[in-house]
């Protein structure tokens, strides 16, 4: 059923939201990890990704203004193609919670140990930093047909900041504590205004030297680069979550408008700076674009910055994620015992402790098998990206006209991306297969309840 928006964000305060919704710490590490997969040849990627966001963020702003509600793709999803569907994009954001939230805290532990001196960990181990003579020696366990190495004190270091920050976080929720909006939004102008002081300061640095060869792994990386950046466009859907809260459709158009210029203002700046001065060669490289342009006191200050961002984001999305989890424990996609907690005043202590339990195994089995920060950020994207073309398939079948075929053109492009996922769409398809099952064990068990 369409409706009307009843709230009261203005387009600046919307396009705040939205742009911190887009925006977030993976922009920390991001230039590094595309450039390490296709050279200079990342910003084609970066670049063609500008080129998806317009019809999804277009569809999505669109499906917003007509059916305004709080539930967001999962309600859109359940519109089009039923309550199984919207499980299993339930389960999507749900399950990548504890990925992406400690490939965020990695990030974090990265920059940390940067500002400390010693070399940034590359890999959490691996294949980061690669590029430019950036090599990192070690491993955090048996690399693949080797026995155990010795951990390096930056990536000791590192592990040892991630896990501080997923530990507050978690026990910040248990707590009650929130941050709020208004802290949230204080968190992402501090985004902005660090990605904007290294892109000015570090421009003038820049030289074309840095951009040959240009495409040294073809085609392929691009595709490589682009199934990584997909964490720094997911986040559209959130125009279809805040659309309630616009105080006309008109305001949530033009914050959508908005938000796609800063985007791709901020995102190719980046792109294209930190390969021009050599930055995107080293796995910290908004601290190598700052310190190029203001000096060596560059490097402390955007330590803490990314402390601040990372523990932000972090904090945010497990809050957000046991809320999650508790209402699909509500709605049967998860055992009935975890819907405790999901009224709006109380705390969903099963949920949060249910994701603090799969966190904690995720971080195990990432020291365990040796998995890099790559590999975890592009496991994130995957799910969210899938999260992404569902909303946009769900368009099509509620969406008439034009806005059909806007819809059409995000779905394709959508598919476009996940393809560049490769094998991390795995992690989607064992996340769906579960949310499937689960869903039909409830279903059963409702149905030998006895009637009241």
């Amino acid at each position: 059923m369409t409706g009307q928006t009843t709230g009261r964000l203005s387009t600046t305060q919307g396009t705040a939201l939205l742009v911190g919704a887009v925006l977030g710490p993976g922009m920390l590490v991001l230039p590094h990890l595309a450039a390490d997969a296709a050279g200079p040849a990342s910003v084609l990627a970066w670049a063609g990704l500008l080129v998806l966001s317009v019809p999804v963020a277009t569809t999505f702003a669109t499906l917003g203004a007509r059916y305004p509600d709080g539930g967001g793709v999962a309600s859109f999803v359940a519109l089009a193609f039923g309550r199984r569907a919207s499980a299993v994009v339930g389960w999507w954001f749900y399950g990548t919670v504890p990925i992406g939230t400690l490939a965020g805290a990695l990030v974090g532990g990265e920059y940390v140990a940067a500002a400390l001196g010693a070399q940034a960990v590359g890999a959490v181990p691996g294949s980061l930093g690669t590029q430019a003579g950036s090599a990192v020696s070690g491993s955090l366990g048996a690399q693949a047909g080797g026995g155990a190495s010795a951990v390096p004190a930056a990536q000791a270091g590192a592990l040892v900041v991630a896990v501080v920050l997923l530990a507050a976080a978690f026990a910040a929720n248990a707590a009650g504590l929130r941050t709020s909006g208004r802290l949230q939004l204080g968190l992402v102008l501090l985004l902005v205004a660090v990605l904007v002081v290294a892109v000015v300061s570090a421009a003038p640095h820049a030289e074309a030297a840095g951009f040959v060869p240009f495409a040294p792994y073809g085609a392929v990386g691009v595709a490589n680069a682009a199934g990584v950046l997909l964490f720094a466009f997911v986040g559209w859907e959130a125009a279809s979550h805040l659309s309630a809260e616009f105080a006309d459709s008109r305001s949530l158009t033009r914050a959508t408008v908005v938000t796609l210029a800063v985007i791709t203002v901020l995102y190719l700046g980046v792109a294209v700076t930190s390969i021009g001065v050599g930055a995107a060669g080293t796995p910290v490289p908004l601290a190598a674009m700052l310190e190029t342009g203001l000096g060596g006191v560059a490097r402390p200050v955007t330590g803490g910055v990314a402390v601040l961002l990372t523990f932000g984001a972090i904090n945010t999305y497990i809050a957000g994620a046991s809320r999650l989890g508790a209402a699909l424990a509500r709605d049967g996609a998860l055992p009935a015992w975890f819907a405790k907690g999901a009224a709006p005043s109380e705390t969903p202590f099963r949920s949060l402790g249910l994701l603090a339990v799969v966190t904690g195994v995720v971080t195990a089995l990432t020291l365990l098998w040796a998995v890099d920060l790559d590999t975890l950020m592009r496991a994130t994207s995957a799910c969210l990206a899938a999260v992404t073309a569902a909303g946009t398939a769900a368009a099509i079948r509620v969406l008439e006209g034009r806005a059909r075929a806007v819809a059409t053109a995000a779905t394709v492009l959508s598919v476009v991306a996940l393809v560049c996922c490769g094998p991390y769409l795995l992690v989607p398809v064992v996340l769906g297969a579960v949310a499937l099952g689960s869903y039909r064990v409830s279903l059963r068990r409702a149905s030998w309840r006895p009637s009241p």
